[in-house]
């Protein structure tokens, strides 16, 4: 055999193994996630006016095709965003009474209702807890750690708002 053969085979068999995972992921109901659909087009973010949170938000329905509206009025539904705090815990103890582990947590509560107070989705709250090793040498790596934990859950939390954007519905 020479080694062209043995390169075509190869590639034969990589083309092969591609093809049954298409067909086994197709199988299986998995697709990509796709555009973002909402059933309204614009809206209004009730939330504090320097809420990190709130911008993400804004940016996040902007960038599926949702129009933010400056005031309620202005908006077919508005999204109240409330009780947004950050939680830290000690998690776990070394023998001497140290601190090892800490248990970060993000909330935050989720509402929609048009300008007429129909709820178009019910209060919610979301919750996302993320734990991390503490070592008191590192005390600088840990304030970064913390920080970019507490980014990161802030970005989880707002997909979670708008995959549950997705399932609102207009109340008839």
């Amino acid at each position: 055999m020479s080694s062209s053969e043995g390169g075509r085979s190869a590639r034969a068999a990589l083309a092969a193994a591609a093809l049954a995972l298409v067909v086994a992921g197709g199988g299986c109901g998995f697709h990509l996630r796709g555009d973002v659909k909402y059933a309204f087009s614009s809206a209004y973010v009730n939330a504090p006016a320097v809420s990190p949170m709130a911008t993400e938000l804004k940016r996040t329905l902007e960038g599926g095709g949702t129009t933010i509206a400056e005031t309620a009025k202005a908006a077919e539904v508005t999204i109240d965003l409330s009780n947004v705090a950050d939680g830290k815990d000690v998690l776990s103890l070394s023998g001497g009474g140290r601190v090892r582990e800490y248990a970060l947590s993000k909330r935050a509560t989720i509402a929609v209702h048009d300008s007429e107070g129909r709820d178009w989705m019910p209060a919610a709250e979301i919750v996302v807890r993320r734990s991390y090793s503490f070592n008191e040498s590192e005390v600088l790596a840990r304030e970064a750690q913390e920080a970019k934990l507490y980014r990161e859950m802030q970005t989880d939390v707002v997909q979670q708002i708008i995959r549950r954007l997705q399932s609102a519905k207009k109340p008839e």
